[in-house]
């Protein structure tokens, strides 16, 4: 009987049949096992899991039990249990950087848009939601799987680290999205969502802000995310 995720055990669960064969894809030396859901047996993707599970040798169990206990959702047929990892961020390429992001939800539909638009790396600047829960992974369809991700203590020290052009999204942002250009490689830094980012972040790069009308005070942290990468990749 597998029990509700623990940000202190060194496992978590991907919820779904969908996002578990994400994670054979992408994390197969993590996965320790699959838990079937006996009603989704004539389901394609439970056969398909199924016959990867027998291909890489990971034990497959069946329990209705499990599987509606954490799922929450008579609907979910299937669940795989991985070992929690380590993906530092790559030298190379674009970021993505969330300042004590808080919403779950938010940040699975964040790195799935990453996904879309090219960008593998993110990193979050504690305290943060933790990546790890289910529900993030749930909510990026997988696609948490196929990113690095990488806590910091401080915008600071992720700036040590990483030496990149810095764009940070802000409502009274100095320069507007639609007239600005994105030198590579770049880092489009955005703040929680109930407070966006800091007034001092204008002291880092080029602080940008998204043209909307004046009928609502800000755009979701998701769709701004959404919105300004597809800008960045599309110059």
């Amino acid at each position: 009987m597998l029990k509700n995720y623990n940000k202190n055990s060194g496992f978590s669960y991907a919820i779904g049949v969908y996002p578990t064969i994400e994670l054979f894809k992408n994390r197969i030396q993590d996965v320790t096992k699959v838990v079937i859901n006996p009603k989704g047996y004539r389901n394609r993707g439970v056969e398909e899991l199924i016959s990867i599970c027998r291909k890489k040798g990971v034990r497959v169990e069946e329990s209705q039990k499990s599987v509606d206990l954490l799922s929450k959702n008579g609907n979910t047929y299937a669940i795989g249990v991985y070992r929690k990892y380590s993906s530092p961020l790559s030298e190379k390429g674009n970021h993505l950087v969330l300042v004590k992001p808080e919403d779950m939800g938010n940040l699975g539909t964040i790195c799935r848009t990453m996904l879309a638009f090219g960008i593998k790396n993110l990193a979050i600047i504690r305290p943060g939601v933790d990546a790890f829960d289910p529900k993030v992974g749930r909510a990026s369809m997988g696609a948490l799987y196929n990113i690095n991700f990488q806590y910091f203590n401080t915008f600071d020290d992720y700036m040590k680290k990483f030496k990149k052009n810095v764009y940070t999204f802000m409502i009274d942002g100095t320069n507007s999205l639609s007239e600005t250009s994105f030198e590579e490689p770049y880092s489009l830094v955005y703040g929680s969502e109930g407070a966006g980012l800091e007034s001092d972040f204008k002291n880092y790069g080029k602080s940008v802000k998204i043209e909307q009308t004046s009928d609502v005070d800000s755009l979701n942290l998701s769709i701004a995310v959404g919105i300004s990468l597809y800008k960045a990749a599309f110059k």
